[in-house]
C-alpha cells in the first residue's frame, strides 16, 4: 500500500462521474462528485501494489460495472466511477501533455528519457528550477515585399536597361533580340525554381547561396561557391560604383562641368565619396538600406514610366527625328525586325557576343535570398518575391526591346539637313546615332531625359547597396560555419540584427582597392562568371535531390523538375563559356582550388547533404548487382572476420589481418562481450573503435555482440556480419596462450568456435605471437592516443611489477600484456572483465601517435636488436 501511495504522483486522468458516482463497498460521501480527484495509473488494479497483495483475475473483471478501484489518502480502498477506461489498463505510463509542449516553453515540462519510461522512474520537475525564459527575437525582420521583391527588382532592373539593351536590338533586330532576353530569363527561370525547391525544404538560415548550396551538396562545394560568391559581390560593388560614376559624368559634360579630368580621376573621387556614403548606410542597419532602395526603386519607376510616355507622344520636334527617334512605324519594326550584326567595340559581333553582353542584367535574382537570415518567412519569401521579380523584370525587359525597336531606327547621322534631303541613313562617314551607334536611346525617347539620368543613378546604387549587404552576409555565414582557418573574426555579429561589421570594412576595402584602379573591363566577364557559377550549381542541388531522392528532400514548392534544373545547369555552363572561356576556366579553377582545401581540412560537419544520401545509394546499388555475380576463382579476396575484441586493445591482430585485406578486401572487427549493454554504450563503443580504426588508417568495419558467450558471440558474427556477397568468409583469431591452465568450458568454447567456422564453410586462420596479441593492460578503457613505451624482459619473471606506470597520456597502465585470447574477454578475472594480463611479460611494445603504430612493428625487432624473438606463426585452414 506505501509504494501505491508513493505512485500517486505518476500519471494521472480525471476522473469523469457518471450519474451517482457513490462508493458501493465503502459507502464514503467523501468521494461523491468529486471531479477534482486524479485516478491513479501507476499499476494495473489487482496488483500486489495496489491491493495488498489480492490479486485480481483480470482488469475487465474490475471494470465490469464502470467502476475503478482506488486508495484514497487514509488507505482505504473505494471505487471511483469512471467513463470506459477497459482498453487504457496497461502497465504502459500514459502520455503526459507536459512532455509534448514546446522545449522552450516556459511551461515545458521534464522531458523522460527512455530508459525512465522503461523503468517506469519518471521524476517531477525538481522544485525551485527555474524554467527557461524565451528571449524576445528583437532581429528587425522582413516580408517578401521589401526583403525579396524590391531587391530583386532593383538588381536586374539595372543600367543594361537605361544603356545597353537598345544597342542589342540594334544589332541582333527585334526578333532575335527577343529571343536573347527569353533565353536569358530562360535560366534565370530555372534556377529561381530551383532554388524555391531547396529554400522551402526545412528552414533556411543566414548565407542566402551559400547556406542553400553547402546544406544540399555538402560544405565542400558550399564552402568553394561561398568564397567566390562573396568576393563577386564584393567586387560588383566596385563596378556598380563606377558605373554611377561614369553616368554622373557624362551628365556633367553636358553643362562642361568637371572635376579635375572628367576622366580617370573624377571617377576615383565620386566613386570613393559614393562607396563610403554606402558603407555608412548599411553599417546604421539594414531598415535604412532597405528604406533607401524604396526610394531608389519608385525613382526607377518613374523613368521607367517617362519612356514609355515617351515613346506614345513621339518626337518633339526634328532634332530628335535627325538623331533616329521617328515613333512608332510599322515599316520601321519590320526593317528593326532581322538582325544586323555589325563591327562594335573592337570585334565584330554575333548572336552569341550579344548575348553574352546582354546576360549579366539578368544576374540579380539571389539579391532577396542572400539575406535569408534577416527574412520572416524565408520559405513563403524566397520563392514567391523572386518568381515574381523575374516575370516582372522580363515583360519589363521584353516590352523595352519591342518599343525601341518599333520607334528609333538603327542608324541615323543626327543633322537636320539629312533628314530633310531623305540622307539621314547614309553613314559612309560614320554615325553618331541609332540604336547602333548611341547609348543614349532611352533619354532620346523619354517624355523627360534627366529621368534617365535618374534612372541610371537609381539602378546603379540600388546594385551596389545590394551587393554591399550580400558579401558581407553570406561570407559571414561561411566563416561561422569555420570551413576555413583564420575567419573566425569575420562571423562575428553585432547588434541586434547580428550585422557583420567587420565584413562590411572587408568589402569596402576591396571595392575601394578596386574604384581606385578603375580598370573593371577585365573582371566584369569573371564576376558574371561567378555568378553563373553559383546558378550552375543551385541548379545541379535540386537535380542531385531529385534523383536521390533523400528522406529528407520533401519541398514544399512543388513546381519544379528534376531534369529541368539539370538542363538549367548546363545552361548555365554554356553561357560560361559562351561569355568568355579564358574566365570560365579561370572560374573553374578557383573552384576547384577551393574545394581541395575543403577536402583536405576535413571539416567535422554534418548536415545530412544529398552526397551522402548519393554515397548510400551507390553502394546499396552496388551490392545488390554484386549478389547477381556468380564467383570465379580468379576473383576470390579474403573477407576477414577478426575475433579481436577492442581493436585498440588487440593491435597485432588487427594490423595482421589489415596487412592481408589492405586494398582488396573487406575486415570485420568482432568484439563479444559477455554482459549486457546498454545502447548508450554500444554506441560509444562504436565510436571509439571506429574513430581508433580511423586514426590509425584502418579501413576495416566494427561489429559488436553482448550479451553472450564466446561461442555464441562468435557464431552469430559468422552468420550475420556482412550483406549479401560483402561477408566474411575468412575467421582470424588468436591462439589461447593459457589452453592449458585455463576452465574447461572456455577451451570448449574457443574448439567450438573453431569447429563453427568450419560448419559454415568458413576459412580459419589463427595467429600466434611470442608476446602474445591483447595489450589492453597498456591501453585505457576509453581509447587515448597512444605513447612509445619500451618494456625489457628482466631475468626474473617474478620482478616485473604488476601496478601502475604513471605515463603521460596512459591512464593506470599495466606492465604486463595481456594473454593472446579471441574472444575479447579474460581466461582470469584480475584488472579487467575482457582480458587478463599473462604471466609471461612482453620484450617489446612501442606505441607512437605520429607514426601510426602498427602491430605488425612488433614481430620485427627494431628497436631491442640484441633480444631475440620467437617467430610469430599462423595456422590456416582453408576451404
Amino acid at each position: 500500500m506505501t509504494d501505491a501511495l508513493s505512485k500517486r504522483n505518476r500519471f494521472k486522468v480525471n476522473r469523469v462521474d457518471s450519474g451517482g458516482g457513490n462508493s458501493e463497498e465503502d459507502g464514503d460521501e467523501t468521494e461523491k462528485g468529486n471531479s477534482s480527484e486524479a485516478i491513479e495509473m501507476g499499476e494495473r488494479p489487482g496488483s500486489a501494489a495496489s491491493n495488498d497483495g489480492e490479486r485480481a483475475s483480470s482488469p475487465t473483471a474490475l471494470l465490469s460495472e464502470g467502476t475503478y478501484m482506488t486508495m484514497n489518502e487514509s488507505g482505504q480502498r473505494t471505487n471511483a466511477a469512471t467513463k470506459s477506461l477497459r482498453y487504457q489498463l496497461t502497465r504502459e505510463a500514459l502520455p503526459r501533455l507536459d512532455n509534448y509542449r514546446n522545449i522552450l516553453s516556459i511551461q515545458a515540462g521534464h522531458r523522460p528519457t527512455l530508459d525512465e519510461l522503461h523503468n517506469a522512474t519518471i521524476h517531477e520537475k525538481p522544485q525551485g528550477e527555474k524554467a527557461t525564459e524565451v528571449v524576445p527575437d528583437t532581429f528587425v525582420k522582413f516580408g517578401w515585399i521589401k526583403g525579396v521583391l524590391v531587391r530583386c527588382l532593383l538588381n536586374i532592373w539595372g543600367v543594361m536597361l537605361f544603356l545597353r539593351l537598345s544597342w542589342v536590338v540594334g544589332q541582333a533586330g527585334i526578333g532575335e533580340g527577343v529571343i536573347i532576353i527569353a533565353l536569358a530569363c530562360i535560366v534565370t527561370t530555372i534556377t529561381g525554381l530551383s532554388m524555391s525547391a531547396i529554400s522551402t525544404n526545412g528552414n533556411i538560415k543566414g548565407g542566402g547561396t551559400y547556406y542553400m548550396i553547402s546544406r544540399s551538396l555538402g560544405p565542400d562545394f558550399g564552402a568553394s561557391i561561398g568564397v567566390i560568391f562573396a568576393v563577386a559581390n564584393a567586387v560588383a560593388v566596385a563596378m556598380y560604383t563606377i558605373g554611377f560614376c561614369e553616368s554622373l559624368n557624362d551628365l556633367l559634360k553636358t553643362f562642361d562641368l568637371k572635376i579635375i579630368d572628367n576622366g580617370v580621376n573624377d571617377v576615383r573621387i565620386i566613386g570613393t565619396i559614393t562607396i563610403i556614403l554606402l558603407t555608412g548606410i548599411v553599417v546604421i542597419g539594414l531598415e535604412w538600406e532597405t528604406k533607401a532602395q524604396i526610394v531608389l526603386l519608385a525613382i526607377l519607376i518613374i523613368a521607367q514610366i517617362a519612356f514609355v510616355i515617351g515613346s506614345i507622344m513621339g518626337p518633339m520636334d526634328d532634332e530628335e527625328k535627325a538623331k533616329g527617334f521617328v515613333g512608332y512605324s510599322s515599316e520601321l519594326f519590320v526593317e528593326n525586325f532581322s538582325p544586323d550584326y555589325q563591327y562594335s567595340e573592337g570585334k565584330e559581333h554575333s548572336f552569341f557576343t550579344v548575348f553574352s553582353v546582354f546576360f549579366p542584367a539578368a544576374t540579380g535574382i539571389l539579391a532577396g535570398a542572400n539575406i535569408s537570415g534577416d527574412l520572416k518567412d524565408p520559405q513563403h519569401a524566397i520563392p514567391k518575391g523572386t518568381m515574381l521579380a523575374i516575370a516582372i523584370t522580363s515583360v519589363t525587359y521584353v516590352g523595352f526591346a519591342i518599343i525601341c525597336g518599333a520607334t528609333v531606327m538603327r542608324q541615323a547621322t543626327g543633322n537636320i539637313e539629312d533628314l530633310y534631303n531623305g540622307t539621314l541613313t547614309n553613314c559612309t562617314e560614320g554615325c553618331e546615332w541609332g540604336l547602333q551607334n548611341s547609348f543614349q536611346v532611352i533619354e532620346l525617347v523619354s517624355a523627360f531625359g534627366p529621368l534617365i539620368y535618374a534612372g541610371c543613378f537609381a539602378a546603379t546604387l540600388s546594385s551596389a547597396l545590394a551587393s554591399l549587404v550580400s558579401a558581407p552576409k553570406v561570407f559571414q555565414a561561411l566563416c561561422k560555419d569555420k570551413l576555413y582557418p583564420y575567419l573566425g573574426p569575420f562571423g562575428r555579429g553585432y547588434g541586434k540584427n547580428n550585422e557583420p561589421v567587420n565584413g562590411y570594412i572587408l568589402t569596402f576595402i576591396i571595392a575601394l582597392g578596386c574604384i581606385i584602379i578603375a580598370e573593371l573591363n577585365a573582371i566584369a566577364p569573371l564576376i558574371s562568371n561567378f555568378f553563373l557559377a553559383a546558378y550552375g550549381l543551385v541548379n545541379y542541388s535540386t537535380f542531385h535531390a531529385e534523383m536521390v531522392k533523400p528522406v529528407g528532400w520533401r519541398p514544399t514548392f512543388r513546381y519544379y523538375n528534376g531534369w529541368l534544373s539539370l538542363i538549367g545547369a548546363i545552361l548555365c555552363v554554356a553561357v560560361m563559356f559562351l561569355m568568355n572561356w579564358p574566365t570560365a576556366l579561370v572560374t573553374f579553377g578557383c573552384l576547384f582550388a577551393l574545394y581541395i582545401v575543403v577536402i583536405y581540412r576535413k571539416p567535422d560537419v554534418n548536415w545530412g547533404s544529398s552526397t551522402q544520401a548519393q554515397t548510400y545509394k551507390a553502394a546499396l546499388n552496388s551490392i545488390q548487382e554484386l549478389v547477381h555475380i556468380e564467383e570465379h576463382v580468379k576473383n576470390y579476396r579474403p573477407q576477414i572476420l577478426v575475433l579481436s575484441g577492442l581493436p585498440s586493445a588487440r593491435p597485432p591482430l588487427v594490423d595482421f589481418g589489415y596487412s592481408i585485406c589492405k586494398h582488396l578486401s573487406m575486415m570485420v572487427c568482432g568484439h563479444i562481450v559477455k554482459t549486457p549493454l546498454n545502447q548508450r554504450t554500444r554506441t560509444s563503443y562504436t565510436q571509439r573503435m571506429y574513430h581508433w580504426l580511423r586514426d590509425h588508417k584502418i579501413k576495416a568495419f566494427y561489429s559488436l555482440a553482448d550479451n553472450t558467450g564466446f561461442k555464441e558471440g562468435a557464431q552469430a558474427l559468422m552468420q550475420l556480419s556482412g550483406l549479401g556477397k560483402m561477408k566474411p568468409n575468412m575467421v582470424l583469431m588468436g591462439y589461447k596462450r593459457d589452453w592449458n591452465t585455463c576452465p574447461e568450458e572456455e577451451l570448449n568454447a574457443y574448439f567450438g568456435v573453431i569447429h563453427a567456422a568450419f560448419d559454415i564453410y568458413l576459412s580459419l586462420a589463427i595467429l600466434r605471437a611470442p608476446e602474445g596479441l591483447d595489450f589492453s593492460g597498456l591501453i585505457a578503457e576509453s581509447y587515448i592516443s597512444p605513447v612509445p613505451i619500451a618494456v625489457s624482459a628482466p631475468a626474473d619473471r617474478s620482478a616485473v611489477p604488476s601496478g601502475s606506470l604513471d605515463v603521460p597520456g596512459v591512464v593506470a597502465a599495466t606492465l604486463k600484456p595481456s594473454a593472446s585470447t579471441a574472444s575479447g574477454w579474460s581466461e582470469k578475472k584480475a584488472n579487467s572483465q575482457e582480458s587478463l594480463h599473462s604471466q609471461e611479460p612482453s620484450r617489446f611494445l612501442c606505441f607512437s601517435p605520429s607514426s601510426n603504430w602498427r602491430g605488425k612493428k612488433s614481430f620485427k625487432n627494431k628497436q631491442n636488436k640484441k633480444s631475440t624473438h620467437a617467430c610469430s606463426c599462423v595456422s590456416v585452414w582453408a576451404y
